[in-house]
């Protein structure tokens, strides 16, 4: 067995240890059923097509964030954590708008970030610095390439980078901060990545925003005390730090 199909079934059997700790093995084993048909149905042909989605984007960018030239490896492990799909630019210029803040006073951290698609876009805003986490090395080194080659008579955001790290590990620093998540967690890890946030705010108390898209797992983050929601449509929601 290689080392990457050795370090694979780990990663799989770590998944499913987590899934039977919070629902049962019969729960657990359901999922497994679940995982295998959603990876051979995005498998076919006409589903890579699908895939490519905004191309547009790549093609006046020169750059690579399309879910179609991601490997079987990664799209089966983000069916374990969080499928692959780049952010539609239209939405997030709208997410954005909604913001009303001083962006060279915050620092923009998308978690799960993927090939980085959300950062070059937040490089158009002054934010003091546009930062990626994540957890899949494949997808952090394509991210590294693409800002590497960006370029954009727009962009006012120059310090750009990519982690990889999982973000229910991250330690942010006392900085105002805009957080970016595409639905990148399962509800356990998002109730811890919230507890993260919180304790750092409450250690360095300062203005921070949340962007959720595709918001599915919503009650979690509106049962936060320490957060309050400011709006938003079926797509995303926002929601800010309260302040007293």
């Amino acid at each position: 067995m290689t080392s990457s199909a050795s370090d694979l079934g780990l990663i799989f059997l770590e998944w499913f240890k987590d899934q039977v700790k919070e629902r049962g093995f019969f729960y657990a084993l359901s999922q497994v059923f679940s995982v295998a048909w959603d990876f051979l149905r995005e498998s076919m042909p006409d589903r890579r097509r699908q895939r490519y989605g905004d191309v547009d984007y790549d093609w006046d960018h020169r750059v690579d964030t399309t879910a179609a030239t991601v490997s079987w490896r990664e799209r089966f492990l983000g069916l374990l954590h969080s499928p692959y799909q780049p952010t539609d630019a239209t939405i997030f210029h709208e997410m954005m708008s909604k913001l009303e803040i001083d962006f060279s006073e915050f620092v923009f951290i998308d978690i799960g970030s993927g090939k980085g698609r959300v950062l070059l876009m937040a490089a158009d805003y002054p934010f003091r610095r546009v930062v990626g986490i994540e957890l899949l090395p494949e997808l952090h080194r394509i991210a590294q390439e693409n800002i590497s080659k960006y370029k954009s008579e727009s962009q006012k955001c120059f310090t750009i980078e990519s982690v990889c790290e999982d973000a229910c590990n991250c330690e942010f620093l006392a900085e105002p901060l805009v957080l970016y998540l595409f639905n990148p967690l399962p509800e356990s890890g998002l109730v811890t990545f919230l507890q993260i946030v919180e304790r750092s705010v409450r250690e360095n108390p300062r203005p921070v925003v949340l962007l959720y898209h595709n918001p599915v797992l919503e009650r979690v983050v509106a049962s936060c005390e320490w957060l309050r929601r400011l709006g938003g449509t079926h797509q995303y929601s926002v929601f800010s730090t309260r302040t007293k």
